[in-house]
């Protein structure tokens, strides 16, 4: 499926967020060929034939593994898009690195069945080496920036300066982070840029398979740094901005096609669908900006 044909649907289809069945839709195409079979079978009523029946068309069945980086503009989308192409996707949620067991990698690991994965951009170049992700399949999807929450109805803190940011990191009694990209940047990089590291990441608690903003939301953590897209979907914390300039680091996430993959094409006409215009909407909202212009969708091979 060309771009333009997934352009020509209205952002109201893709920003809607719909039923959350797996169930897809009757294409077009499959719903003609059913009305066919059946004034077929009408016509033949009471003659006996020997011709099999024909078999009904098989759904297209894509499996997704996608971080929690690109998850809230994903859940939107992905409804959207089995509507249009009449596919059914099945989703496994994972971080981008790391050891847990549900990280994407783990999964991969375990031969867990996947046609697209998404994730922070140096960690799919990393499944890419490793011989798990198609050469040359990667799309760059979104950029994506980190920010801080605070429990709902907590004093907010300043951030807006590098100085102001030092001072609420002294202050917080502890600070949640995650155990993807961001967190990786904060307990590696910028604390000790900040030189604060001593100080800081004692009182620091590194946050596995849960998203940083849950465990603010319940007291376990005073402060929670994680990508932007990440924090704004927690009802129960306030979201208070992002890091300055001088401290930001920008994650691009990106998606690949496994060497694995039963829907190589399918693959290829969902990552085009994400990069369409259809979707920028949606992107926007969850607090993420397209990472660049819409691509073509790859011809079959």
């Amino acid at each position: 499926m060309h771009p333009s044909a997934f352009d020509a649907v209205s952002n109201q289809d893709a920003a809607t967020s719909p039923t959350t069945s797996r169930i897809a839709p009757v294409t077009r195409r499959a719903a003609v060929w059913l009305a066919a079979v059946a004034l077929a079978g009408c016509a033949g009523l009471g003659k006996p034939t020997s011709a099999p029946i024909a078999p009904v068309p098989v759904t297209t069945e894509i499996n997704v593994m996608t971080s929690g980086g690109f998850a809230a503009a994903y859940d939107e989308l992905r409804p959207a898009y089995e509507r249009l192409s009449g596919s059914v996707v099945k989703t496994a949620y994972g971080s981008s690195m790391g050891g847990a067991v549900d990280s994407i990698p783990s999964r991969m690991t375990r031969g867990e069945p996947v046609d697209v994965v998404i994730l922070a951009r140096p960690a799919l170049d990393a499944l890419v080496a490793q011989g798990k992700v198609v050469t040359g399949s990667q799309v760059d999807l979104v950029n994506s920036l980190i920010g801080m929450s605070v429990k709902k109805g907590a004093p907010r803190p300043d951030i807006g300066t590098v100085e102001a940011l030092k001072r609420t990191l002294l202050a917080a009694p502890s600070i949640a982070y995650s155990a993807s990209a961001s967190g990786t940047y904060y307990e590696t990089e910028m604390l000790k840029n900040l030189g604060l590291e001593a100080q800081v990441k004692p009182k620091s608690q590194r946050i596995l398979s849960e998203r940083v903003a849950t465990v603010v939301a319940r007291g376990d953590a005073a402060l929670g740094l994680q990508q932007v897209s990440e924090l704004l979907p927690v009802a129960g914390a306030d979201f208070i901005g992002v890091l300055p300039p001088e401290v930001q680091r920008m994650t691009v996430f990106s998606a690949g096609i496994a060497t694995t993959a039963r829907q190589p094409q399918a693959a290829r006409d969902m990552i085009a669908y994400f990069t369409s215009s259809a979707a920028e909407p949606v992107i926007r909202k969850s607090g993420l900006e397209p990472a660049k212009k819409p691509v073509a969708a790859m011809p079959a091979r």
